[in-house]
């Protein structure tokens, strides 16, 4: 089953450094924290916080192309993590036939901000993400958890680039 979510914001881990884009589930209080590259964190807080470019950004030109091309994002979809790893699908059409892509979800989400195309996550994804350790950032899934409630609106100010 796939759970609809939007984005709650972009947060710095404070262990790691590293970016961390943070889903919520839209009819409930469940979130989703994905690990993140600085530029993809970066082609994602262009849009939340309505910066445009004089020249087209890398996820720009890859709309643009498909703008060209009359390919449409239906939707994207985060669908697996394995070892800590996010990985996610966009799912298109072109002429009438449905195309699957494979993405990283920083990627995808960053395609799905500029289209306005849904971000879904599949629930055996949550369920997993909250049972996994994570040792290298926050120290397990429960300080984790207790974290990611914790902040408050504030904490999701403009994302530093």
């Amino acid at each position: 089953m796939q759970i609809e979510m939007k984005i709650k914001g972009l947060v710095v881990d404070p262990i790691s450094k590293m970016p961390i884009i943070v889903l919520e589930d839209k009819d409930s209080e469940r979130m989703l924290p994905i690990w993140i590259g600085v530029f993809e964190a970066n082609a994602i807080a262009l849009m939340i916080e309505n910066i445009s470019t004089p020249r087209p950004m890398t996820h720009d030109l890859i709309i643009n192309i498909f703008d060209n091309l009359n390919v449409v994002i239906d939707k994207v979809v985060v669908n697996d993590v394995r070892d800590n790893t996010f990985y996610a699908l966009i799912y298109c059409r072109y002429q009438g036939q449905s195309l699957v892509i494979d993405s990283r979800p920083s990627d995808a989400i960053a395609l799905s901000l500029r289209t306005h195309a849904p971000i879904f996550v599949e629930e055996d994804v949550v369920d997993k993400t909250l049972s996994l350790k994570f040792d290298e950032n926050l120290e397990d899934s429960e300080n984790l958890t207790k974290w990611l409630k914790g902040l408050k609106p504030e904490d999701f100010g403009k994302y530093k680039m």
